[in-house]
């Protein structure tokens, strides 16, 4: 099992979708959506993956995450499990100096929200910040996608 460290930020404007290389559609729910575990599934483009997360540290910046690519049909069949609350979202992938940013644009319940992502080395790495890049949200639990299918953005 690997930990994942990332910093989570607010968007504000749209410049980020002219610096964007790669774009992809996400539909993603959750078998478990409890803090201390989250089982999720995706379907990501054409490929289905299944998602494990443990609870995050006293940062939010980083967790245990595990992640398999499955079969597509079986990502389908395994939304139909979830619970209530499908995330519907556009990734936009985004290079900045050394770093990927991961932009993802909301839709349905969470229309209006964009959050950006960065994968870190370290808690301590510096992150270099695109114009478009907002407040920091890091730890703030309601931008987690587990919370947003349950409490969504509209709804705030």
């Amino acid at each position: 099992m690997s930990v994942e460290i990332e910093r989570k930020y607010r968007v504000s404007g749209d410049g980020y979708k002219q610096d964007a290389h790669k774009l992809t559609r996400i539909t993603q729910g959750y078998l478990c959506s409890v803090p201390e575990r989250t089982v999720r599934v995706r379907v990501k483009g054409d490929k289905g993956f299944l998602t494990i997360k443990g609870i995050g540290n006293a940062s939010g910046a980083s967790r245990y995450e595990w992640e398999r690519e499955i079969p597509l049909e079986d990502a389908k069949a395994l939304m139909a499990l979830c619970e209530p609350g499908v995330i519907d979202k556009t990734r936009y992938l985004v290079d900045h100096g050394a770093l990927q940013f991961e932009v993802d644009e909301f839709y349905g319940d969470n229309e209006g929200l964009v959050v950006a992502e960065v994968e870190l080395e370290s808690e301590e790495q510096a992150v270099s910040r695109p114009e478009w890049l907002g407040e920091e949200v890091t730890g703030d639990a309601r931008y987690y996608n587990s919370m947003l299918m349950k409490q969504p953005y509209s709804k705030w």
